[in-house]
């Protein structure tokens, strides 16, 4: 590759690098939403099962055999799988930008002014 391609492959990498953090930013939001939603109706499903004279020692296992609970229990799940896959991601990227700008240092030395 020639200087310019590579720098240009670099610069590329870290517009996707931006996009993908700014992207975590708000996977991160809905994340801690879905979290929140979820322990809410955990909490207002066992005092309900509670006030109903659920035994204590019973509530923890039924109460996640509820639709409502679930459904949120899935989401949740499923927004903590997006966050950790953009992240995963975020590390690909950085570690493509380190690549190129190795071999972009291999191939032509010192790169500062660029």
């Amino acid at each position: 590759m020639v200087k310019i391609e590579l720098w240009q492959e670099i610069l590329e990498k870290q517009k996707m690098l931006d996009k993908a953090i700014c992207e975590l930013a708000q996977n991160g939001y809905k994340l801690a939403e879905c979290e929140r939603d979820y322990k809410i109706a955990v909490n207002k499903k066992a005092l309900e099962l509670r006030s109903q004279d659920v035994p204590v020692t019973l509530i923890n296992q039924v109460i996640y055999g509820y639709e409502d609970i679930a459904k949120l229990r899935f989401e949740r799940d499923t927004a903590q799988v997006k966050y950790n896959a953009n992240l995963e991601y975020i590390q690909t990227i950085k570690l493509m930008i380190r690549i190129l700008e190795n071999q972009l240092s291999r191939e032509y030395g010192n790169t500062k002014g660029v």
